[in-house]
């Protein structure tokens, strides 16, 4: 089914009724594909990627414009946007994944007890997956790749604004699931743009789904959350904070507070606050704002970081609740490392933290008393991705403290059961 012809005809429940049954149909062939199969499908997606990067580009221009139309933010048409260098790093992220060991059926652990059964907790497949996502077309590649390898059947509902893009790199996956001879169930994209078809997925597929992921903003998240009948692994805001200490390098700190808000700052690793201890701040404050500012970020501080500069906006308490996805930062003075840690349990999001120090003493304990499902010494909180970590790829940041924390890879995408082997043992 095209994308066209879902938008101008067709039940909306009835295309995505037909859509989960599909993937639920794709379950047992999928857990039963061998590694060599499922990494042959990648490896071919990637190929197509890059011969097609005509077509997406033409795709994603659609979309941009209709971007523009529509008043999308800077850092909305940013998300969106492709470019070759955008599309190898998607290929690149295929066969990075086809590169990892294959999750379904590795034993975590095995034992054995004394009547002399066997035990082992072995790997095996979550299920039909259901991601829900907004602007960024390159999801479609990390998700439909991640699921793929960690055999789960998956359906992506992409944002209105990325159709044209997603179709494009859906195109490619396809091409990849042919040639290995897998069903092209395996990975479905939603083929249209009515918003029913996402209250649908959350309402009333539980049939079908056996987990869903959104990545998005936080209305979407919240929404996900709220009215989803089936378990939810996702992550509702990324208000990042640095904590520069008073034994930070000034050099190092002003290099990872710049990558950190303003390399990109539509991500949920952008860093919104900046905490600056008051030990260092006679030598660190001013250089750390004025560099802020010196790059176009607009910085919104306490009454002691507006001394430093009259460009400083004074800050609210709503600001330092605020993920801004934008070259906005809140910063303030604070006493020390306990005041900083207690400022992020008060405001952040268990998202991603970073502390600047030579001090290991004081950096172990940021690490250690910080409940975040990232935290970073002497590092850029930007390294919040699953690529970065060595994962190929993921389809989201969990702030979850149950499954899955942290980047969402093929690992995080897997369940278990219990493998029991006996000699003809039995219970008296």
């Amino acid at each position: 089914m095209t994308a066209q012809t879902a938008q101008t005809g067709g039940d909306v429940a009835d295309i995505m009724n037909a859509i989960g049954a599909a993937a639920v149909a794709a379950r047992q062939p999928l857990a039963r594909a061998t590694r060599a199969s499922k990494d042959f499908a990648l490896h071919t997606a990637a190929a197509a990627l890059r011969v097609s990067i005509p077509q997406l580009l033409e795709a994603n221009a659609r979309d941009l414009e209709l971007g523009r139309a529509k008043n999308l933010s800077a850092a909305m048409l940013d998300r969106l946007k492709l470019d070759p260098a955008r599309i190898e790093a998607m290929a690149r992220g295929l066969e990075e994944i086809a590169a990892l060991p294959d999750p379904i059926g590795t034993v975590i652990a095995e034992w054995q007890r004394p009547n002399g059964l066997t035990i082992a907790r072995v790997r095996v497949p979550l299920g039909v997956v259901g991601i829900i996502y907004e602007s960024r077309p390159n999801v479609t590649a990390d998700a439909g790749a991640l699921c793929l390898k960690s055999g789960n059947p998956v359906i992506l509902r992409g944002g209105s604004e990325s159709l044209h893009s997603s179709s494009a790199i859906h195109a490619c996956l396809l091409q990849g699931l042919r040639a290995a001879g897998l069903p092209e169930a395996a990975i479905q994209l939603v083929p249209t743009t009515d918003r029913a078809a996402v209250g649908h997925m959350l309402a009333r597929m539980g049939e079908y789904l056996d987990v869903l992921v959104p990545r998005g903003g936080k209305n979407l998240v919240q929404r996900v959350q709220d009215e989803a009948r089936v378990p939810v692994i996702g992550h509702l805001e990324g208000n990042c904070h640095v904590y520069v200490d008073r034994a930070a390098d000034l050099d190092m700190a002003t290099r990872i507070v710049l990558d950190a808000k303003l390399r990109r700052t539509g991500i949920c690793g952008a860093a919104e606050t900046l905490l600056v201890d008051r030990a260092a701040a006679a030598t660190h404050l001013a250089p750390l704002v004025r560099a802020l500012l010196e790059r176009g970020c607009e910085v919104r501080g306490d009454a002691e970081v507006q001394r430093v500069d009259a460009h400083v906006r004074q800050a609210s308490e709503e600001d330092w609740y605020t993920e801004y996805l934008d070259a906005i930062i809140a910063v303030k003075v604070v006493d020390g490392v306990d005041a900083a840690i207690a400022h992020i349990a008060r405001y952040g999001s268990a998202h991603t933290e970073a502390i600047v120090t030579q001090d290991a003493a004081i950096a172990q304990k940021f690490l250690t008393e910080v409940d975040s499902a990232i935290v970073l010494h002497n590092a850029s909180t930007q390294f919040a991705d699953g690529g970065e970590f060595g994962m190929g790829a993921e389809i989201g940041i969990s702030t979850d403290r149950f499954h899955a924390r942290g980047p969402v890879g093929v690992e995080q995408l897997t369940s278990y059961k219990y493998v029991v082997r006996g000699a003809g043992q039995t219970r008296a």
